[in-house]
């Protein structure tokens, strides 16, 4: 079996978030990058498959030289090789794309891609990627065990879960559950040294077509002050709720 975990390169979610050039520009500069949580979940699940069923298992990027301490952790937590696409990624169609090509070139069995990424939380590429190879898709994913060619699936869904079956080639759409957060595995220096020496593949991109474009950034606006209102002054609080706050 043949799997291939696609890696979302993230600012960590304690890191002070900027813009630059006019706010057009997400500026970098002075932020910690991390795994998206999704995709180490999915990752983690991946391990287990090598560990247990003798899968090989590949991670994918797509992006600048600047993700390549974040393979290099995918490598350090057991990963056998990385794969670079070498170009920006610019929107999740342009990102499906790249991924896809690269995963059909491959042959692999089994992509596994985070649900969303906590950077936009698009929620898109996992469901692009297996409607351009043509392949079955899972996401929300919670749970997976793999007998052969048959795949079986839990997956979240409003109000409750799903039991689905299915078989390869499959996209999976991953999140806590698949592994807990107690299953993660933090690199040991071991994985650290071992990762230097695995391979670190960049491929130049396919052109895939970017279909919308980022033109500025907004951050939340600052917290108002907070208004008291007596208790028994039901009368004040209905009066700001409705001309002030707009709620009712």
């Amino acid at each position: 079996m043949k799997i291939l975990v696609c890696i979302s390169h993230v600012p960590d979610t304690t890191s002070k978030i900027n813009f630059a050039e006019g706010d057009t520009k997400f500026d970098a500069s002075g932020v910690q990058f991390v795994i998206n949580p999704n995709d180490e979940f999915g990752l983690t699940r991946a391990m287990w498959f090598k560990e247990k069923q003798g899968a090989s298992v590949d991670v994918i990027n797509v992006g600048g030289a600047e993700t390549e301490p974040t393979l290099r952790k995918a490598l350090a937590i057991g990963a056998d090789k990385a794969i670079r696409v070498n170009t920006e990624a610019k929107d999740g169609y342009q990102v499906a794309g790249e991924l896809a090509k690269v995963a059909q070139d491959g042959g692999y069995d089994l992509i596994i891609g985070g649900r969303e990424s906590i950077d936009y939380n698009g929620g898109m590429v996992p469901g692009m990627v297996a409607a351009m190879m043509g392949a079955n898709f899972i996401n929300n994913c919670i749970g997976m065990e793999v007998d052969g060619p048959s795949v079986t699936a839990t997956r979240e869904i409003d109000g409750g879960k799903e039991s689905v079956s299915t078989s390869f080639p499959l996209v999976v759409g991953g999140q806590k559950g698949i592994v807990e957060e107690s299953d993660l595995r933090i690199p040991n220096m071991r994985g650290i040294m071992m990762a230097r020496q695995k391979p670190l593949e960049v491929v130049e991109a396919s052109g895939a077509p970017q279909k919308t474009e980022t033109v500025q950034f907004e951050k939340p606006a600052p917290k108002g002050a907070v208004k008291l209102v007596d208790p028994e002054n039901l009368d004040e609080l209905i009066s700001l709720l409705h001309n002030e706050a707009k709620v009712i």
